[in-house]
């Protein structure tokens, strides 16, 4: 049996995701991360970074449990476990595993923060134009990355893996950070097609919480506990940058 820790998040559905394709046996531990459990003593021994998600394979290496945390991670050992969801080709194993990684420490991350301004600190009164076009520019970049590998195959490493895993459920909510994957990147569009249309991606999980948290209507406590900014910098506020015209370098090629 495997515990998944579970709040409603596009990187806890990756492992229910896995979890079902796998046919796994587990149980969802819902942590309600907007009332700070993540951060409980209990919980910090099984993720030390106070993150979702995590779990606790009860039957792990050499029949003992064993505690995981961060999604890639645990994506990686599912796949390992079952000897599922990796393609057997070392070729393509490793372009899966390429592709996992440019999830979590590229898409994942942009998507997240140009979710924040566009939608979440919005609704706190906070407007801040150069955030928010900072992370939708790169969010949009990222999925331009996403669609040009797409016009290859139907996906990322050839066939569906943890990689497709990885990246559905963020691209599946790209509304919410400020994308229109129909309108700009057909490719992706036709991909979230052929994976929405698995029986994984179409699972609910039963808890009553669950409809609550999908629609992130946070108290400014809740906001306080989630998102954790310095004091004083969540108060309602527009930010607007100056008009600057003499700068034409790229900041980050110098060219």
């Amino acid at each position: 049996m495997i515990d998944l820790y579970y709040y409603t998040s596009p990187n806890v559905r990756k492992v229910l995701i896995a979890l079902e394709e796998l046919g796994l046996p587990y149980e969802i531990k819902w942590t309600d991360i907007s009332a700070g459990e993540q951060f409980e003593p209990q919980y910090l021994t099984i993720n030390p970074n106070g993150k979702v998600p995590a779990i606790v394979d009860h039957d792990g290496p050499g029949g003992r449990p064993l505690a995981l945390f961060e999604s890639a991670a645990i994506l990686l050992y599912l796949a390992e476990k079952t000897g599922k969801l990796l393609p057997a080709d070392p070729g393509r194993r490793w372009e899966a595993i390429c592709w996992t990684v440019w999830q979590v420490a590229n898409h994942g991350p942009m998507a997240g923060q140009a979710a924040h301004f566009v939608s979440h600190a919005r609704k706190h009164g906070i407007e801040d134009a150069y955030a928010t076009g900072r992370y939708l520019g790169e969010v949009r970049r990222l999925y331009e990355v996403l669609d040009v590998r797409l016009r290859r195959d139907d996906y990322l490493a050839g066939e569906f893996s943890i990689a497709d895993i990885a990246c559905f459920p963020w691209a599946r909510v790209a509304t919410g950070h400020g994308v229109d994957i129909g309108a700009e990147f057909p490719h992706v569009a036709a991909w979230m097609g052929r994976i929405g249309e698995r029986a994984s991606a179409k699972v609910r999980i039963t808890d009553p919480r669950e409809d609550k948290a999908r629609k992130h209507n946070y108290t400014p406590e809740q906001f306080q506990t989630l998102f954790r900014p310095a004091p004083g910098t969540a108060d309602p506020v527009t930010v607007n940058p100056p008009t600057v015209n003499t700068v034409t370098a790229d900041p980050v090629t110098g060219s």
